[in-house]
């Protein structure tokens, strides 16, 4: 494109601009800039209005979200605060076991108790003769706990330094669980000179074991299948006082044995002894110092 073609339309407007008269073109050019004005005024009155009332409603949902949230943590934490309490109370009051140092108490030994010397077969015919006479075998054993080297034990009796077992016995026909266990600790574990001594206080049943024959073999349940079992034994829970007087037969030996050496140790302690730890889990100790 040449020079002289770039100027071609300059006369052409400038003639048009020529046909239209001076004041009408300024009049209509200010009557424009007035109407952009006014639209851009109710434009940024507009998207103010907008904005402050997004503000107001995210500053009053945030307040409304926080006081929300600080209801729902205030109910939150007095609903664990009381479930806390209630159960502190509740192991305060029925699950705390006090024991003692083993240190209260005194040992000491009196003659030897004759023990049975029979086979195993010979056994088995006594029991067949006991159930037929008298019915199933009724058994109690006492769980007795006392505190040395800041850790609970159990007190065993160890009978021919092989055998260990719960100090209990038989019951004999008529006779109530706790007189039965009352009278077995006091031959047993005399609490006293001459089985004099104070009075066992005899706690709640903490377990039972069945034995659905004659042989050996027990269960901590009643198989659905025994209509007559043949044996039940119950363990109950002894408290000792703080200080006490233990003479034991020369044929037995009483022995401390702490719950974490016991616990699932079956090959050594059988099932029923090896099984106390877990039914004791429920309380929790409290070792009174002396």
């Amino acid at each position: 494109m040449t020079a002289k073609q770039m100027l071609i339309p300059g006369p052409a407007i400038l003639s048009i601009y020529n046909l239209i008269p001076f004041d009408r073109i300024q009049a209509s050019i200010s009557l424009w800039n007035s109407h952009v004005a006014f639209l851009f005024s109710l434009q940024f009155y507009f998207f103010s209005y907008i904005f402050f009332h997004f503000l107001n409603f995210s500053f009053n949902s945030q307040l409304s979200f926080n006081f929300i949230s600080s209801e729902f943590l205030n109910m939150d934490n007095q609903i664990t605060s009381e479930n806390v309490g209630s159960h502190h109370n509740r192991r305060s009051e029925s699950q705390v076991l006090d024991i003692y140092p083993l240190s209260c108490y005194y040992f000491g030994s009196k003659e030897a108790t004759p023990l049975k010397n029979e086979t195993l077969y010979d056994r088995v015919l006594r029991m067949k003769a006991n159930y037929d006479a008298y019915g199933m075998r009724n058994c109690v054993a006492a769980v007795i706990v006392v505190e040395l080297f800041k850790h609970p034990h159990l007190l065993l009796l160890q009978v021919n330094n092989s055998i260990f077992k719960l100090p209990g016995g038989r019951l004999r026909p008529g006779e109530s669980d706790i007189d039965c266990l009352k009278r077995k600790l006091s031959s047993k574990l005399s609490a006293g000179e001459n089985g004099r001594g104070p009075e066992w206080e005899v706690g709640e049943c903490l377990g039972m074991w069945w034995k659905p024959d004659f042989e050996t073999l027990q269960y901590p349940y009643l198989p659905p299948n025994i209509t007559r079992p043949k044996e039940c034994t119950k363990l109950f829970l002894v408290k000792l006082p703080p200080s006490r007087r233990f003479i034991v037969p020369k044929n037995f030996k009483l022995l401390a044995v702490p719950l974490c050496e016991i616990h699932d140790n079956h090959k050594a302690y059988g099932p029923i002894v090896s099984g106390v730890p877990q039914l004791l889990s429920k309380f929790s100790f409290n070792v009174v110092e002396s």
